[in-house]
């Protein structure tokens, strides 16, 4: 169902009531208009067959005049009647002419159609060749009976000079409530319309200092006029207010939380990294100045492989720490084209047991950041494409210019199993680990892509996943490091393989 404003619905179900409303009336008004005048109609019908049945019996009627029943005194124009002898034989038929009142004579289907008719002194309607009329046949005195019919035309002219005058004023009725309850229900909206204002802009700033991972307070509020409590908008302004300070309030708790959460992070790495280094040098100063038997040089080699991984772990949240803290990265030009290479080499070496492929421009692709981060953002996809996916899978690391030439375009992609989508959407939360489908037998700690993305953020880039079952891809967009000529040609890709 199309949805549509509140203004306009209340609109329409004014206008569809008060339409309703002129339709009951109208329908009322003109059958009651129909009965009365048809009994009006029925009473002159009365009078005029009374006329006509006395005029053969009049004390003034003399000897030579027509015993005609058209001619009996006071009979209007538009008149008819039809004597019918005892024998059933019509003896005078005529009608008055409407608009010059001369005699004239009905036509043998209008006698026939009239003959049909018995003396029951039941006004009946009936379809003429002269026209619609309301027609009695009632007993001769004489003998035989007298069919005496006046026109309905005049009453049906009234009824639908009513029906028109009612439609005509029922329709500007609705224009003119339409327009004017259109005004009176967009006046009495607008608070509730300041008050939807408030919520809009409140809603853009939270989403937009969500995203630059910033925290201001919520100073907005509805005005205290649309605060009142008593009224719809009113209770809708003053609940709103309510909902802005406790939301204000809990993101500055979160955001204390958040900082207090970072600052440990950042102060505990940096301090964990002297005793890791301390366990490490004593480590490899037993090895070389100590006689172990074979199960202790086995612990020993354990100690140490566990202190590096633990020495990595302290890296990485060391570094997602400063992120965090907004650090800027270091500003230098980094050649893309020649990071992948590099990058993609050291993966081939670390997995002689996978496919590697290459897909590089033969321009040059240069953006500014800081070489060891995007290098370790490579890194880290590589490794996750390898640690994820069987022996002989292929992975292709491509690099290409966008369609607008604003940005480098990194993609890397695998033929893997996929990654499950329950747990594609928090790929990129820290410390979530896939399941064991994808997740090979190297362990991970769930820090990986974080960092990554982390990264990509810091150097105002994006970094979207997407996957299927034979197709996991990941795209990381980085703004280039000076905007393409407009006349420039893009370059064209060169694919290789390492």
């Amino acid at each position: 169902m199309k949805r549509t404003a509140l203004r306009s619905r209340l609109v329409a179900a004014l206008l569809v009531m008060l339409a309703l409303v002129c339709l009951v009336i109208g329908f009322f008004t003109h059958t009651i208009l129909r009965t009365t005048t048809l009994a009006q109609l029925d009473a002159e019908l009365q009078d005029t067959s009374s006329r006509a049945v006395n005029f053969r019996e009049g004390p003034d009627r003399s000897q030579t005049d027509d015993d005609d029943p058209l001619y009996a005194p006071g009979q209007a124009s538009g008149t008819l009647t039809v004597r019918v002898s005892s024998t059933g034989l019509v003896e005078s038929s005529g009608v008055l002419d409407v608009r010059s009142g001369e005699r004239s004579s009905l036509t043998t289907d209008d006698v026939e159609s009239l003959l049909s008719l018995s003396a029951t002194n039941e006004p009946t309607e009936s379809h003429l060749s002269v026209g619609e009329y309301r027609v009695l046949a009632t007993e001769d005195p004489h003998g035989g009976y007298l069919i005496v019919g006046l026109p309905t035309a005049a009453a049906e002219k009234t009824l639908r000079t009513l029906d028109t005058t009612m439609l005509v004023v029922a329709g500007s009725g609705l224009v003119v409530t339409g327009f004017i309850g259109s005004l009176i229900i967009r006046r009495s909206l607008r608070p509730l319309e300041r008050v939807s204002t408030v919520a809009t802009s409140v809603a853009d700033s939270v989403t937009k200092l969500s995203s630059e991972k910033q925290h201001a307070a919520i100073t907005e509020r509805v005005d205290a006029r649309d605060a009142q409590p008593g009224t719809e908008v009113g209770n809708v302004g003053w609940a709103l207010n309510n909902l802005l300070d406790n939301v204000d309030q809990a993101l500055t708790v979160r955001q204390r939380s958040e900082e207090q959460m970072r600052n440990f992070a950042a102060d505990a790495s940096h301090e964990l990294r002297t005793p890791l280094a301390a366990v490490r040098g004593y480590s490899e100063f037993i090895r070389a100045t100590e006689h172990l038997s074979p199960d202790g040089e086995k612990s020993l080699e354990r100690v140490l492989s566990q202190s590096d991984r633990m020495s990595a772990l302290v890296e990485n949240l060391l570094l997602l720490a400063r992120l965090d803290q907004g650090h800027k990265p270091q500003d230098e030009a980094v050649d893309v084209n020649i990071l992948v290479a590099e990058s993609v080499q050291d993966a081939q070496i670390a997995a002689t047991d996978h496919r590697w492929r290459v897909e590089l421009p033969q321009a040059s692709v240069v953006v500014r950041g800081d070489r060891q981060q995007l290098t370790q953002v490579l890194s880290n996809l590589l490794s996750n494409a390898r640690k994820h996916t069987p022996e002989g899978s292929e992975v292709t690391t491509s690099l290409r210019q966008s369609s607008d030439r604003r940005f480098a375009e990194l993609t890397v992609q695998d033929n893997g199993p996929g990654i499950s989508p329950d747990f594609l959407p928090r790929i990129f939360t820290r410390f979530a680990r896939a399941d064991k489908a994808r997740s090979g037998t190297d362990g991970t700690t769930g820090l990986g892509l974080p960092i990554v993305k982390a990264i990509v953020e810091a150097h105002g880039g994006t970094i979207v996943a997407s996957s299927r079952p034979g197709r996991t891809e990941f795209l990381v967009r980085l703004p280039l490091a000076t905007p393409p000529k407009p006349d420039r040609a893009p370059s064209s890709a060169a694919d290789s393989s390492i």
